[in-house]
């Protein structure tokens, strides 16, 4: 079987399970856990290409692969052979996917840790408390702006949240990283196109991150992520190059500045 058949069958595999996103995360996981490194890079490369390629059940267990690379990565004991062998195997869609390095803008822990405390008198186990049960929508929406990431992840489970103002705090700036981070790994909220845009266009989101949603975008948000001034180059080269392997560089726009690879891990 070839390597795209086997991507076909793994798809439609993991696309019937039922159970949800966090049962296909992990079955994702033990996927790229079961095989070699350089068959499991193979894997992703091959779904990456058929859901770019527009075929459903790719673009559905794409999102679950790039959750369990981040999330599920204790269970896949060779996670750190796939950042180094991608590179090797020539597989650059893939190395992309482990983008490191800081933010493009970063908001003090100890700014936003002050900006919490005048906000907010209360204990820490109320606000949570208060995140998950109010009823209030404007005491919802106040609540999202504590940066405390235990705070988000209760409100991000109150049966009140709407998606407009998920985006909106996802779009937050100045923000820091760990509320980002608790709204991608939202089974409920993350698999919303809006929500992903949004947190890719945040520059306080980190590339570790960003470079796992960048993959799930359209190609109209993949030019706007190549043309854009405010992201982190290695997002811009990657949604570049997504692009460029779909086989029409006409859509491809001109980057705003030149980007330098300069690393294993496309971090100028």
């Amino acid at each position: 079987m070839s390597t795209l058949d086997e991507a076909r069958t793994v798809a439609r595999f993991l696309h019937a399970l039922s159970g949800g996103a966090g049962v296909r995360r992990k079955a994702a996981a033990r996927e790229l856990a079961r095989r070699d490194p350089l068959d499991a890079n193979e894997l992703v490369g091959e779904l990456i290409t058929l859901a770019r390629g527009g075929w459903a059940p790719a673009s559905c267990v794409l999102s679950d692969f790039m959750a369990a690379l981040a999330q599920e990565a204790e269970h896949i004991p060779h996670v750190e052979a796939l950042r180094r062998l991608a590179h090797v195997q020539s597989l650059d869609t893939v190395a992309d996917l482990f983008a490191q390095g800081p933010a493009k803008k970063e908001m003090d822990a100890d700014a936003a840790a002050r900006a919490d405390a005048t906000a907010f008198s209360q204990s820490l186990g109320h606000l949570k408390q208060q995140a998950r049960l109010t009823r209030d929508p404007d005491t919802l929406s106040r609540l999202a702006t504590v940066s405390d990431p235990s705070v988000l992840r209760n409100v991000l489970i109150n049966p009140r949240l709407t998606e407009d103002l998920v985006v909106r705090i996802a779009a937050r700036r100045p923000a820091r990283p760990e509320p980002l981070i608790e709204i991608w790994k939202s089974p409920r909220w993350s698999v919303r196109h809006d929500v992903r845009r949004a947190l890719v266009f945040n520059p306080y989101l980190p590339p570790e991150i960003g470079a796992k949603i960048v993959p799930l975008l359209s190609s109209t948000d993949l030019r706007e992520v190549v043309s854009s001034t405010t992201l982190h180059p290695a997002l811009r080269e990657q949604a570049r190059r997504l692009l460029t392997s779909a086989g029409d560089e006409r859509q491809v726009p001109d980057s705003p500045a030149p980007v330098r690879r300069t690393g294993p891990h496309g971090l100028d």
